[in-house]
């Protein structure tokens, strides 16, 4: 090497390590029980605690169990399954496996919750990877789960749930909510041709049979609704006269019921009664 070359190519070490991304930091499971995942960075962002207790959901309770059920056999390192929650919106998926695992994480404090964006599907992969050796448990939860842009982010997920050559990660529960049964987009075909759409509903419809336990979340009916607003009226202390005819009011307003309108319109009604509320 020429002698003058060898400060040039210092400095140009120097420049790259300036330019070089810092090292990831080592992630820190220590600080919450509820983490949001960023891939872009790989960071795992802490999250303060879901505060709606499992018992204030109403309506569910047939859901609660089984959802409840398979998830404690995670927590204990019994076999398992990734669980699909689908159903019409508004009816308590999201709600459901949150305070599902606050329940259980009460019981299980190795338990973790880890919640991706459905728009970073495709990362699973290395997000699964990155946490296989991990000696926590962890529910990775993806809400309003559906594959808008085709059969990409499907590959990306069944490949996440298969797990390769070294097969699925055993401290790994995939959760995810869905208003479709099939996570399918509606108007999928309309931009592709024939072929490519039944190839593309083909790949998705197999991710959804990657899902071995299916709970179905059905449009909520009156009494149903009318009890969950009377549990939740109770539970915070909210009397009014005419509470079911405000309810029922409500929901005609909205369009329908749900466990979510339920709740809107309690919210509604604590804030006319100047209290406080969870969330």
């Amino acid at each position: 090497m020429e002698p003058q070359l060898a400060p040039l190519l210092a400095r140009i070490a120097e420049a790259l390590e300036r330019l070089a991304p810092p090292p990831a930091t080592p992630a820190d499971f220590t600080q919450a029980r509820l983490f949001r995942h960023e891939p872009a960075s790989g960071r795992f962002i802490p999250a303060p605690d879901y505060p709606l207790p499992l018992a204030a959901l109403v309506g569910v309770e047939r859901q609660r169990d089984r959802f409840v059920e398979n998830l404690r056999r995670f927590a204990r390192g019994l076999p398992s399954n990734h669980a699909l929650l689908w159903g019409v919106r508004g009816t308590g998926k999201s709600s459901l496996a949150k305070a599902a695992f606050m329940a259980v994480a009460a019981e299980a404090p190795e338990l973790r919750l880890v919640e991706v964006d459905r728009d970073e599907v495709t990362a699973l992969p290395v997000l699964f990877d990155a946490l296989r050796a991990r000696p926590e448990r962890f529910l990775v939860l993806c809400d309003d789960l559906s594959f808008e842009e085709g059969a990409a982010a499907a590959k990306a997920l069944k490949s996440a749930l298969e797990g390769g050559v070294s097969g699925p990660p055993a401290n790994v529960l995939f959760v995810a909510t869905s208003n479709r049964r099939h996570l399918m987009p509606r108007g999928h075909a309309e931009d592709r041709g024939l072929i490519a759409t039944a190839e593309d509903a083909e790949e998705e419809v197999s991710v959804s049979d990657r899902f071995g336990l299916w709970i179905g979340f059905p449009p909520m009916e009156q009494p149903v609704y009318l009890a969950a607003v009377a549990a939740y009226a109770e539970r915070y202390g909210l009397a009014d006269p005419e509470l079911e005819r405000r309810a029922l009011q409500w929901a005609q307003l909205r369009g329908g019921r749900s466990g979510r309108v339920a709740w809107q319109f309690i919210r509604d009604l604590a804030g006319e009664q100047g209290k406080a509320l969870p969330l």
